[in-house]
């Protein structure tokens, strides 16, 4: 099998507005296209990336479909890696003003670290981390917790 990466996630969503306004704000991606392939009164498809990664991986917003109805104990959800705890504190203080918190702060061994969950305007959850061995400070807390390969 050849070399695989992922490069997206798609998601249909009934409010593309409010959906685009959430992530640029909550997780500050930036709007990387907004087209409409079916021309000017077609349906308006728009990708979303971090700034720095537009060839790396994308979240493409759809309009169409259900809301997602989710359950605070159904742990399926994006995940966005912040460069620190207060950071996710911020969010989650965003969040609970605003009525979308899910999961309050809360710290779990490595590797779940520090985390909080938020309802985006669809209903689908979004969880804000530190201290997971992804994004910001992952190679630091990667050498610190996994075990020695060496003999």
């Amino acid at each position: 099998m050849s070399a695989c990466s992922l490069t997206h996630i798609a998601l249909h969503v009934t409010d593309l507005d409010a959906c685009i306004a959430f992530y640029t704000e909550y997780a500050g991606l930036c709007m990387l296209r907004d087209r409409r392939p079916h021309g000017a009164h077609g349906k308006r498809i728009v990708w979303l990336c971090e700034q720095g990664r537009e060839t790396s991986f994308i979240l493409v917003l759809l309009p169409g479909g259900p809301p997602k109805k989710q359950s605070e104990d159904d742990f399926s959800h994006l995940g966005f890696a912040l460069a620190s705890k207060a950071a996710v504190n911020e969010i989650a203080a965003q969040a609970e003003r605003e009525g979308i918190l899910v999961w309050p702060c809360k710290q779990e061994p490595y590797p779940v670290g520090y985390y909080c969950g938020v309802k985006d305007p669809d209903g689908h959850f979004v969880e804000f981390s530190y201290g997971q061995p992804l994004g910001p400070g992952a190679d630091d807390l990667i050498i610190k917790n996994e075990p020695s390969t060496s003999k």
